[in-house]
């Protein structure tokens, strides 16, 4: 399904947080290996990152990272923050969009496509910046998760048009 909208080399990043959100809506996870091998299948890939926020020392969270290591999906991350609200409550941040953005930017000489797993306003500029390199840029998302900014600069694939490809089983 992918393969006639990617042209040349592809480069896959995804950001988790944002996929995390579109797994809750559609009420199925995404398997990360799957969907790396799909995209092998797809075309010719040359990258793909994973950029997420950690919680300490959480085992189960390590051990699922360095799987995606060994299977050779480089996993960017960083500790989460807690930020106070109202109230007193604290809410977890592990913003990763500038990391992940700097490095599509750095690497666009090795892809002709950036595939984007996020619905992220902020990444709209990037997005700019690519296509005025002759850059193909696809985004992945769900349609309540899916800035007006994205689908207005890229081609915009529904996250649950690929469920039969990477669900997490």
């Amino acid at each position: 399904m992918m393969k006639k909208f990617i042209k040349g080399k592809a480069a896959v990043f995804i950001d988790a947080a944002n996929v995390l959100y579109s797994q809750k809506a559609l009420g199925w996870r995404v398997d990360y290996i799957k969907l790396k091998r799909y995209f092998e299948m797809q075309c010719t890939l040359v990258h793909i990152a994973f950029y997420t926020g950690k919680v300490g020392a959480h085992e189960k969270q390590q051990k699922f990272l360095n799987k995606l290591s060994e299977e050779d999906i480089v996993v960017v991350s960083k500790e989460v923050k807690f930020i106070k609200i109202d109230g007193g409550k604290l809410l977890p941040k592990g913003n990763l969009d500038v990391e992940l953005a700097l490095d599509a930017f750095s690497r666009e000489s090795q892809f002709d496509t950036l595939i984007l797993f996020s619905g992220d306003s902020d990444f709209a500029h990037l997005l700019d910046l690519l296509k005025r390199k002759g850059k193909q840029v696809i985004v992945v998302s769900t349609r309540n998760h899916i800035s007006r900014e994205l689908i207005e600069r890229a081609k915009f694939i529904p996250l649950d048009k690929l469920r039969e490809y990477m669900e997490y089983k």
